[in-house]
């Protein structure tokens, strides 16, 4: 079972930029991606971005393309980032990760997020 951890977010004014960390622990399997998903209040669980273990293959939801970045610490292969600028009030959620992404959904375990709160 793998164990996850979300860390870095906070409050921050429409325009500011924060960067969450996801650090897994457990039996991770190489051939999933990693993704990072977001849950607003009211609103069901979405895709933000995920990153494959193998190739690193990228993908973003059309929502944050150009602004989100998502990278893997190779070093460590266990630890994956979202680098997000440029952040609006519509960001505003709470963020997981999921070391089981397939076809933008998130199939293993999950963290206890992280939240994000962008002013305006």
């Amino acid at each position: 079972q793998v164990h996850l951890v979300e860390s870095g977010g906070g409050l921050v004014q429409t325009g500011g930029s924060l960067r969450l960390s996801c650090a897994a622990s457990g039996r991770i399997f190489s051939s999933f991606a990693t993704g990072w998903f977001r849950q607003a209040p009211g609103k069901e669980r979405e895709f933000v971005a995920a990153i494959t273990w193998k190739g690193g293959r990228i993908y973003y939801a059309d929502s944050v393309k150009g602004r989100f970045t998502i990278s893997r610490d190779n070093a460590k292969n266990t630890t994956v980032y979202l680098q997000m600028d440029s952040l609006k009030p519509e960001d505003t959620a709470v963020y997981y990760c999921n070391t089981e992404t397939i076809n933008y959904r998130g199939f293993g375990s999950w963290g206890q997020g992280t939240q994000v709160t962008v002013s305006s």
